[in-house]
């Protein structure tokens, strides 16, 4: 078996599993936030009366927080009234963080275990050689009150990755290429198995950045065997109780795909799908109004570092709004003490609150007609950060920095 079959084949007490089973599986930890928690609360008081474990179950704040309407204002107080009511003592609500950066952050995420959430990215924790992955608020409302869910066996695509990065190139510019290649449903409901020497090498960051994106090729899952750098966070946060799963010598897999990265250069997803990427050479000098830095994608400090290390020294394009997001408060507090708000701060970056901002087109940096914004969010769909009418690419932290510093699409490179 693969990875992803062999945990599931032990959360569901089963010898083992094959692509296309129906199984029942325990979970390890459920998730949801404040846009999501409110209608799988709806939903589980119709069933139950108590959690099946509140010490597995984490509360989010993230989406909209601070509240910017009466109604994101009441979904948040109906959670917070939850909450009191199960006892649930894991919930961070006072502005910690996005939630993918936050359940590993704080310690709720170990190798081999099934976790779920009420989030498409939940496949983010896979960096972790987790099966981890979205539900609807209906399925997590059952997780809340049974502590189980059901899933087909996912049949896995093994993603070869080999190379070592040039500057400028990260992780981002890797999943970027996969997505293209693969397409927006070219892996809908699929175990995307990432292996090769580059990926043994990335830093957790870089690796939760790749993970993190592995839903918009349409997988279920992605997933990783934890590397070195993957074991010391872990131990940091005082986690040692755990086992590492592996792929079976003979592990079959339904395709395997080889990429090369020695020669890739920083890759931007354009206007209105994820997969449609190129190379950033072709869209050099596109005219930008807005730029984002931060999200569950790539908020975290080594993000933040990235861009500061171009921006330092230089001044955001006075028709250009940077707003920056650290992805948790750990990592504000940190880029804090290292100077790197500092440097952000005097190019006239706006720096906000940990959370997802305008990631989704409801918070801090909505956009109007005819605006261009260049960001380190996932996606770029159609209206994603507010009007129809508005245009987002995607791209590395350290592009979005240089385009801001030029007012336009830049390669770091030329800064």
């Amino acid at each position: 078996m693969n990875i992803s079959e062999k945990i599931l084949a032990k959360a569901s007490n089963k010898e083992e599993v094959s692509p296309g089973d129906t199984i029942t599986a325990n979970i390890d930890v459920a998730m949801s936030h404040d846009g999501t928690s409110p209608p799988t609360i709806k939903v589980f008081e119709k069933i139950a009366d108590k959690v099946w474990d509140p010490e597995k179950i984490v509360l989010v704040f993230d989406h909209v927080i601070p509240a910017n309407t009466i109604g994101s204002a009441e979904f948040q107080q109906v959670v917070r009234e939850f909450g009191k009511k199960q006892k649930i003592p894991n919930m961070y609500i006072q502005g910690e963080g996005v939630c993918h950066e936050v359940l590993p952050d704080y310690g709720h995420v170990k190798p081999s275990t099934v976790i779920v959430g009420a989030d498409s990215h939940t496949c983010t924790y896979g960096a972790f050689g987790a099966f981890s992955t979205g539900l609807g608020a209906t399925d997590l409302a059952m997780v809340y009150a049974t502590g189980q869910t059901w899933f087909n066996v996912p049949e896995s695509l093994k993603i070869n990755v080999n190379g070592t990065l040039n500057e400028n190139v990260y992780s981002k510019d890797v999943i970027l290429k996969i997505i293209k290649e693969l397409g927006a449903y070219g892996a809908t409901y699929k175990s995307l198995e990432f292996h090769g020497d580059t990926i043994d090498n990335m830093s957790v960051a870089n690796r939760l950045t790749m993970t993190n994106m592995a839903i918009e090729c349409g997988a279920k899952n992605g997933i990783m065997v934890p590397n070195k750098q993957t074991k010391e966070y872990l131990s940091q946060r005082g986690i040692t109780d755990y086992t590492i799963t592996t792929a079976s010598k003979d592990a079959e897999y339904e395709k395997i795909y080889d990429f090369d990265v020695d020669d890739l250069q920083p890759q931007i997803a354009c206007p209105h799908n994820v997969d449609n990427v190129e190379d950033i050479d072709k869209v050099a000098g596109t005219h930008i109004d807005q730029a984002v830095l931060g999200s569950c994608t790539n908020g975290r400090y080594e993000d933040l570092l990235q861009a500061a290390e171009v921006i330092e020294g230089h001044k955001i394009h006075e028709d250009v709004e940077l707003l920056v997001f650290p992805a948790s408060r750990h990592v504000y507090e940190k880029a804090i003490e290292t100077g790197v708000i500092q440097t952000l701060l005097k190019s006239n970056a706006i720096i906000c609150n940990p959370g997802c901002g305008p990631c989704l087109g409801a918070h801090m940096g909505v956009m109007t007609d005819d605006m261009t914004c260049i960001s380190t969010t996932n996606r770029n769909f159609l209206g994603r950060m507010g009007s129809a009418k508005s245009y987002v690419y995607l791209s590395n932290p350290a592009v979005v920095a240089a385009s801001a510093i030029k007012g336009e699409i830049t390669n770091p490179s030329e800064i």
